[in-house]
Formats: C-alpha cells, sequence, structure tokens
C-alpha cells in the first residue's frame, strides 16, 4: 500500500526525522493559508498523487509568492496528471502538499528496500540524488551503494558511516547527520511493516550544510495492515483501481491487466500460472483474482461481478483447485453467477480437487453453455480459441 508525500514526510517527522516545513491543501485559497503560516519568499507546490515522475510532468512547481501559490494550485488541482508510472489515463490530482522551498546544495539517493536474495532489510543509496534511481542503475551502477542490515542485530553505526562516507558525505557534521537520519528511517521502516522507503532526494541544504529529507515514498505490506491501524487510515481509495478496492471488501486479491480473458482462480501460485498459460496460447490475461480459500457461491458471483466490469473482458476462464475449496461450492457460485448477472460472455471452467465430481456434475445438469475443460492448458487453449472465435 501506497501513501502520499505529505503523510511519508509526517511519519518520518514523527520519528524524529528533518523534514521541510509543509502541508496539505485541497484548494487554490487554502495553499495560500499554508503559504503564509509557512512564511518565506519562496514555496514548492507538489502534486499529491500516487506515481513517481510528477516534477517533469508539471507537478512540481516553484512558487515566489503567495499569489503564485494560489495560482499554481488552482491550475493543479483538478487536472490529469500523466508520468511514465500512470500509463496513458493518468492521475486526477485532487490535492497539493505546499512547503517551503530549501536551498539545495547537492541531492542524494537513499532507501531502504526488502531483499528477496537475502531476505533482509537493504539500504541503497548514491551520491546521484534527484533522478530515478533505475537510470542511475543503467547509467552508473558503479555509483549506487547497499548495505545489508542483520535483523538480530539491526542497523549499526559502522554501516551508515559506511553508506555516508560512499556517497560523499565524509564531513564529520555531516556524516553525523546522516547516521542519525538513517537510523531513525530504519526504525521507522521496520516499525510500520514497510516494503520500501524512498527519500529522493536526501538534500544538503542551506549555508550551514544540513541534511533534510526533500522528498519521500513508503510503501506497506498490505498483509500486515490489520496490527498497523494508523497506517491503514492513510489508504487513498481514490488513488486506487475502484474494482480492487471493491474486491478487497469482499475478501478478493484483484489486480487489473491489459488483456481480454478474465480469470478467476484459487490460490496466487495457481493464477500467476494460469496467466502463463494463457499467454503460452497466445492470449492475454484482463487480471489477476485469487478468490482464497473457503469460496462460498456469494464470494465466486462477486469475483465474476467484479471480473465482467472491465469491458475488454470477452471471456471468462475459472480454474479451481480445492482443497479448502470445494468444487460443489465453486460450481454453485457459477451458476447463481449467471443467473443474477445474466452472464453472455463464454466461460471456461477447469475444476480439480475436493468433490470435483460433484461440482462437474452440477455444472453439467444446470443446462448453462459452461465450457468444461480437463486440466490447465487444456482450459487455457479453450479461452484463447473461444476469445479469437469471438473476435474473428
Amino acid at each position: 500500500m501506497n501513501i502520499h508525500e505529505y503523510q511519508a514526510k509526517e511519519l518520518l517527522r514523527s520519528y524524529g526525522v528533518p523534514v521541510p516545513n509543509g502541508n496539505v491543501a485541497y484548494s487554490d485559497s487554502q495553499a495560500q493559508a499554508v503559504a503564509e503560516q509557512i512564511g518565506g519568499d519562496k514555496w514548492v507546490v507538489k502534486a499529491q498523487i500516487h506515481a513517481g515522475g510528477r516534477g517533469k510532468a508539471g507537478g512540481v512547481k516553484v512558487a515566489d509568492s503567495v499569489e503564485d501559490v494560489r495560482r499554481i494550485t488552482d491550475e493543479m488541482i483538478g487536472t490529469t496528471l500523466v508520468t511514465h508510472q500512470t500509463g496513458p489515463q493518468g492521475r486526477v490530482v485532487r490535492r497539493v502538499l505546499v512547503e517551503e522551498a530549501s536551498d539545495i546544495r547537492k541531492e542524494f539517493y537513499f532507501g531502504f528496500v526488502i531483499d528477496r536474495a537475502s531476505q533482509r532489510i537493504t539500504i541503497v543509496a548514491s551520491s546521484e540524488g534527484g533522478v530515478e534511481i533505475e537510470e542511475v542503475a543503467r547509467q552508473s551502477p558503479d555509483k549506487i551503494v547497499k548495505e545489508t542490515i542483520d535483523p538480530a542485530i539491526g542497523l549499526l553505526d559502522f554501516q551508515c558511516r559506511k553508506v555516508a562516507a560512499a556517497i560523499g558525505l565524509r564531513e564529520k557534521s555531516c556524516m553525523s547527520q546522516a547516521v542519525r537520519i538513517m537510523k531513525r528511517i530504519y526504525r521507522c521502516f521496520r516499525d510500520n511493516d514497510a516494503l520500501q522507503a524512498e527519500i529522493n532526494p536526501l538534500g544538503l541544504v542551506g549555508k550551514d550544510h544540513h541534511l533534510m529529507c526533500l522528498d519521500a515514498k513508503f510503501n506497506f505490506d498490505t498483509n500486515a495492515l490489520y496490527r498497523r491501524p494508523d497506517i491503514n487510515e492513510l489508504r487513498d481509495l481514490d488513488e486506487e483501481d475502484p474494482k480492487e478496492v471493491e474486491a478487497s471488501g469482499h475478501g478478493l486479491n484483484y489486480i487489473a491487466l491489459d488483456g481480454n480473458i478474465g480469470c478467476i482462480v484459487n490460490g496466487a501460485g495457481l493464477a500467476m500460472a494460469t496467466m502463463d498459460a494463457i499467454s503460452l496460447h497466445g492470449g492475454r490475461p484482463a487480471n489477476f483474482l485469487d478468490v482464497g480459500g473457503g469460496a462460498s457461491p456469494e464470494k465466486v458471483t462477486n469475483a465474476c461481478r467484479i471480473v465482467m466490469e472491465d469491458p475488454n473482458v470477452k471471456a471468462l476462464l475459472v480454474n479451481i483447485f480445492a482443497g479448502i475449496n470445494r468444487c460443489d461450492w465453486i460450481a454453485t457460485g457459477l451458476i447463481q453467477a449467471y443467473q443474477t448477472l445474466n452472464i453472455e460472455l463464454p466461460m471456461v471452467v477447469r475444476l480439480a480437487g475436493t468433490n470435483v465430481e460433484e461440482g462437474r456434475k452440477i455444472l453439467t445438469e444446470s443446462g448453462l453453455p459452461f465450457v468444461q475443460a480437463d486440466h490447465l492448458d487444456d482450459a487455457a487453449a479453450k479461452a484463447v480459441t473461444t476469445v479469437n472465435r469471438e473476435n474473428a
């Protein structure tokens, strides 16, 4: 789960990490009031959307007067910002962050991520801040520093000093600040079950050369939100796919894709295999949807409805390997979905596992036009063939 920049900065501030003074605004008049409250003669207005590359898309602008703050905010709110991370559809700007402009002398990149290979929290840092770290990795990989943290002992001072020296923060005052900031961000990362914390840039600002987190991004483990209610409250549903939000409310895991074969599967691994099988036969999956264990008929009906809300879907592929689930439950749910949702799309169904014979019998005796398959490869081939026939 992502949060907005202003929320990330408030979270960091609560851990004693230095961030610029600022506040969020939902209107031009509110933005002007924030600027006047902050004081000074220069401010930065930043569009708040869950995507990077805002600066290049016109979502970060400097204002030299409170009138400029108001004008920029008025122009920004309500517009659709298109960046390399939003896709061509873009994201609507509903709020902005107004904060004091900093006298930046040098920019660095700094972040924490979960390294899947070592299964440990890892520091990633670079002397090249203010630009996309992916570009730095492609063009100057030698400028990226990594340091793995042992979970048994945590982040040690010497590791922080090692990273600081490697990216150019060798002066005593800068290094001591860097150590303090790294350890506080690490504590924030660990305490809140984060998956990613990105500070880009970490700025060396002012004549006294103090370090400040000028931009911040956090991504949290969705599976841990049940024990992090404060973090869960920061969720902005406007920034998420409405179908994904609705699916989560029904206990379904849904991710929209750009294909035309809707997938309803139980288990994340089987869902991935199903999408791979569709691609292998020349088709394109329209979504990832995992109904999980204990899929009741109502849950299956909701899954069908959510998948069919995508106008690109031309066929449904249901692939169930029942363990905790039961094939007769799934079959009953599919019939209920057909009757209540007036499904007109072709549906390919592959059932296996608990009560498979009962499930297949229920589908056959329903008289509805289910296309039954014996195994995964057979189901994927039939789904692709059906879509090709519909498009012919």
